[in-house]
């Protein structure tokens, strides 16, 4: 009886709880890394959303008054459009778009390319100072010694809806735009992940400004729609660190093929890219890839430093 019997551990189940308490230590390990990212995330967002709008509004308040200047009582209305109105701005790689809405003035005669060319000299005499590029087909643009890049675009109302300067013909208004249906989407798609898209652009957006190539650049628009692509039907985990992987991924594929437009400014949002498969497109692609390549490789090493870098607060 007694003798060597009883429940004494063979060294088969000492092995067993090892590998248990290494999984467990794993599983800690992997827990903690992911809340770390999460909130470096968090943090770098916080810093986003503190950059100086007073600036921007600043700057939009003195060209509204630069144009206005030589209209005596007659005035447009400024409208937020582009990234601003969406919250998903992120300094050095947004646009700041104003539709500026024509609406019975002596401009609403004139051609697309003639109210260009009176933005552009009405700015010019009123803000000397200022960077004021060559009116291109669709807007002026104004950049300020602060770095910060503004886009007005002309758009006068008729009894449809307000339209904007054609992309095909400089002395043609386009067909009705709206904007709004954009930024109904984004909304709903936003809403339906809990209110991460929104904030996941912006660190998309910054990963890249971090990483592209400065002859390379995704419009702020274009990674919008990008990320309506990759979330409108999403079910993966709801974290910043997660989200922000599967757009990286899902960009650097889905960025070969033209987006169509929802608002009816153009075809498509990414005509600057070129046609289907691209150079141009594939060079986009090529970089989304690395990107999320490194995204993947920090998960593998649990490296805080890697995302530290891709988000330019090392």
């Amino acid at each position: 009886m007694g003798g060597s019997g009883g429940s004494g551990w063979s060294s088969s189940n000492l092995s067993g709880i090892d590998k248990l308490v290494q999984q467990a230590n794993e599983q800690t390990n992997a827990l903690s890394y992911t809340s770390e990212v999460n909130s470096l995330l968090q943090d770098a967002l916080q810093r986003y959303n503190d950059r100086d709008t007073d600036a921007i509004n600043k700057h939009i308040e003195d060209l509204k008054e630069a144009i206005e200047k030589e209209l005596e009582e007659e005035s447009v209305n400024l409208n937020f459009g582009g990234s601003v109105r969406r919250h998903t701005f992120i300094d050095g790689l947004s646009d700041v778009d104003i539709l500026v809405l024509i609406n019975q003035t002596s401009l609403q005669g004139k051609t697309p390319k003639e109210v260009l060319e009176y933005f552009a000299g009405q700015i010019k005499q009123q803000l000397p100072n200022t960077e004021v590029f060559p009116p291109g087909k669709l807007a002026v643009t104004v950049r300020y010694s602060d770095g910060c890049e503004v886009q007005l675009l002309p758009a006068i109302k008729t009894a449809t809806g307000f339209k904007i300067a054609s992309s095909i013909d400089e002395n043609q208004w386009s067909n009705v735009v709206r904007p709004e249906a954009f930024a109904r989407k984004l909304t709903a798609v936003n809403k339906a992940c809990s209110g991460k898209v929104v904030p996941v652009i912006k660190l998309f957006k910054a990963a890249v400004k971090e990483v592209f190539p400065t002859n390379l650049k995704i419009s702020g628009y274009h990674a919008e729609s990008l990320a309506i692509e990759a979330f409108e039907r999403y079910e993966g985990r709801k974290t910043y660190k997660d989200m922000l992987n599967h757009l990286c991924r899902t960009a650097s594929d889905r960025v070969k093929v033209p987006i169509k437009d929802r608002t009816g400014q153009s075809i498509h949002v990414d005509d600057y890219l070129g046609s289907e498969n691209s150079k141009e497109r594939n060079r986009v692609s090529s970089c989304l890839g690395r990107l999320a390549t490194r995204l993947e490789k920090a998960d593998r090493l649990q490296s805080l430093e890697e995302w530290q870098k891709l988000l330019g607060s090392e």
